[in-house]
């Protein structure tokens, strides 16, 4: 019951919290445009959050695998408040994008280490539970979208930026009186908290491939948001509203593929699923661009779909590759690589857009996508045909097939497997039974 009421928690806050972004998301740079009358000014907005949230994500994930997660959660939904309350007072260019500083700060645990508090929370299930999570992140923002429409006609102009704050809040007071924190339960970290600590999880070849398709993941999202809007109205000459119905079957197909794509996982693999994601997102982009509308909102639709089934996938491929003292750090990793993509991608694809050369920037991204899916098919085994073997070295405790005395360590997971799928083989009270056991065995000898 605890665990339910922690699991409802977590993402009744993190809908709530989007909700408000969904609602203001959309205002900022229309303030930015009236205060300085300069395009490139509203570029900052996207600087000023995206620097500090990218940078902090490991840092971040490391503290929390020490201290915990729940109290940083809460400082980030504080502080998602306190950021509504500078936007509402903001007078000048300066002091929105110091509010946009501060929301980059604020959401880097809300990304990164609610995933990771549900990996150990629900650890036979973390893909189904990560899905729900990134799913209800995208409702609250596409609820937020919606409703900003009717709140121009409806609210004070600086509304919503007081309702973002009294949600943001809302949700760290949910936080803090419902979410359990299982860090203080598991060990602490045995390794340093500097890179030469981290750095074997970042440097590991099937690592570092999960995280290049992670870079893209990151670059095919924020050009989703950026660019193809932009492609859609100046190239193929669409109306507005079929660029609203574009986002909206973006959204929805991302929350549905998410939700989906975890249960699925859990029960066939995280590899199925990844593949699965990278061809439907490859095929996607590089067909959308010569179809005419409506059928290239379908195909949209469809990559949409395929970049949401990576993301939970490969979110858990990599939760099930680190011990249980690392889950916040790989979290925090995955959106580091995220971030670098979301912030690069439409850079890089813009300056190609700008010298009219659109085609060849969609078909190089389907192209990374599809040789991605290639590396990822040829290098990663099959993570359902392996069975984890768990590596503890503990008084009556499992090491291998064998009973192995010794002081209790950190336990360490394998490519195949994790901690939290040890214990789920050998089952509740496994370790307990097996000390009995030898116990048992003990006094029979010396009788």
């Amino acid at each position: 019951m605890a665990k339910n009421n922690s699991v409802l928690a977590i993402n009744a806050s993190v809908f709530l919290l989007m909700v408000g972004v969904g609602l203001i998301v959309a205002l900022l740079p229309q303030r930015i445009m009236k205060l300085s009358a300069s395009v490139s000014d509203v570029g900052l907005l996207a600087s000023a959050y995206a620097i500090p949230n990218v940078l902090l994500q490991i840092p971040l994930g490391r503290l929390s695998d020490r201290f915990g997660f729940k109290s940083f959660l809460v400082g980030g939904y504080l502080l998602c408040g306190l950021t509504g309350f500078l936007y509402f007072m903001a007078g000048t260019p300066g002091l929105y994008y110091g509010g946009r500083f501060l929301q980059g700060i604020a959401e880097v645990p809300i990304w990164a280490l609610a995933p990771a508090l549900l990996s150990v929370q629900c650890a036979s299930e973390k893909g189904k539970y990560m899905g729900m999570y990134n799913a209800s992140l995208h409702c609250g923002l596409t609820l937020g979208g919606l409703l900003s429409i009717i709140d121009v006609r409806v609210w004070p102009a600086d509304g919503p930026f007081l309702l973002f704050a009294g949600l943001s809040v809302l949700g760290g007071l949910i936080t803090m009186l419902f979410v359990r924190d299982t860090r203080t339960h598991l060990p602490r970290p045995v390794t340093a908290m500097g890179v030469r600590g981290i750095w074997p999880m970042l440097a590991n070849h099937i690592n570092l491939l999960v995280f290049c398709g992670i870079t893209l993941y990151g670059a095919g999202y924020g050009i989703f948001i950026t660019i193809i809007p932009a492609f859609l109205i100046s190239a193929k000459g669409v109306p507005q509203s079929a660029v609203g119905v574009f986002f909206a079957l973006f959204y929805v197909g991302l929350s549905l593929s998410q939700l989906l794509a975890g249960s699925w996982s859990d029960r066939r693999g995280r590899k199925p699923a990844m593949i699965s994601g990278l061809l439907l997102a490859a095929s996607g982009l590089a067909v959308f661009h010569v179809c005419r509308y409506p059928l290239f909102i379908v195909f949209l639709a469809l990559a949409g779909f395929g970049l949401g089934l990576f993301c939970v996938s490969s979110m858990a491929f990599l939760n099930e590759r680190v011990s249980p003292s690392l889950k916040g750090t790989i979290s925090g990793a995955f959106y580091f690589f995220w971030g670098a993509g979301y912030f690069c991608g439409p850079l890089l694809l813009g300056q190609l857009g700008n010298s009219g050369d659109w085609g060849t920037g969609f078909s190089l991204l389907a192209g990374l996508f599809a040789f991605e899916l290639l590396a990822c098919a040829m290098l990663i085994s099959s993570d359902r045909t392996k069975r984890p073997v768990c590596k503890k070295n503990t008084a009556g405790h499992i090491k291998g097939n064998s009973i192995s005395p010794g002081p209790r360590t950190e336990a360490s997971a394998t490519d195949s497997g994790s901690a939290e799928t040890c214990r789920r083989i050998t089952g509740p009270g496994f370790e307990e039974r097996t000390a009995g056991l030898v116990a048992h065995f003990k006094r029979v000898g010396h009788s």
